[in-house]
């Protein structure tokens, strides 16, 4: 398949799959794609993704990236995750270790420059193991943040360059959390804690009463997104 009728094939899916159901659309998304992957960073919308996922193509690939300064919560959750569903997450880690990048950049990045921190331990990372894919799906919504509003349920991903699917991108958080519970879904217990957001410990902090539910990330530097969606 060229470019062209890649570009084609998306934008026909995106316009047909927008007003059908996730479901819906991770069956013709395997079926299409059989070198796809799921990425899953244990938070709310990925966990029901991967519900979803294992009721429709339980043996396509989701990986993590494992930054080694998750919240224990988060780890706990991908444990309960693996033995419940039966599955094994691809582990994906940064280059250099913890000590490494402290050796070379300086003690905790994360305060003194967040952009590249994510960039070692978060970017590099992602645009290695996407590089064995030809398509991804990813759990953003066009609700979580203006630079997520404008997101198709299918796309090309300019960034990394192979398809990009995007099932709850017309779902509210509402649509997310009553799926949880529907299906009884494991998710990590931070989110009961004001947490809407999950990211990296050093990074994350709980979210008051009426703030933006993306406020507790990266609270105090002008950065809402890690640099993994374009």
């Amino acid at each position: 398949m060229n470019l062209f009728e890649k570009e084609a094939l998306i934008n026909k899916a995106a316009e047909e799959f927008e007003s059908q159901s996730p479901e819906a659309l991770l069956k013709w998304a395997v079926e299409k794609f059989p070198s796809i992957t799921l990425a899953c960073s244990f938070g709310a919308e990925d966990v029901v993704l991967v519900d979803m996922l294992q009721k429709i193509s339980p043996k396509t690939d989701i990986f993590y990236l494992d930054t080694n300064v998750h919240f224990k919560e988060t780890y706990e959750t991908r444990d309960r995750l693996e033995q419940h569903y039966g599955l094994k997450f691809v582990q994906v880690l940064p280059k250099l270790t913890l000590e490494e990048q402290a050796a070379q950049h300086g003690e905790e990045l994360w305060k003194s420059d967040p952009n590249k921190c994510c960039g070692i331990r978060k970017v590099d990372p992602l645009t290695e193991i996407l590089g064995k894919y030809d398509a991804w799906i990813t759990g953003i919504r066009r609700d979580q943040a203006p630079t997520r509003a404008n997101a198709k349920k299918v796309e090309y991903d300019v960034k990394f360059g192979l398809v990009k699917f995007n099932p709850l991108a017309s779902w509210t958080s509402e649509d997310v959390w009553n799926y949880i519970r529907d299906n009884e879904v494991i998710y990590n217990p931070l989110h009961d804690q004001n947490y809407p957001s999950i990211g990296c410990e050093h990074c994350t902090r709980p979210v008051a009463p009426g703030e933006d539910p993306r406020a507790g990330r990266w609270s105090g530097f002008e950065k809402t997104e890690c640099g993994l969606h374009k």
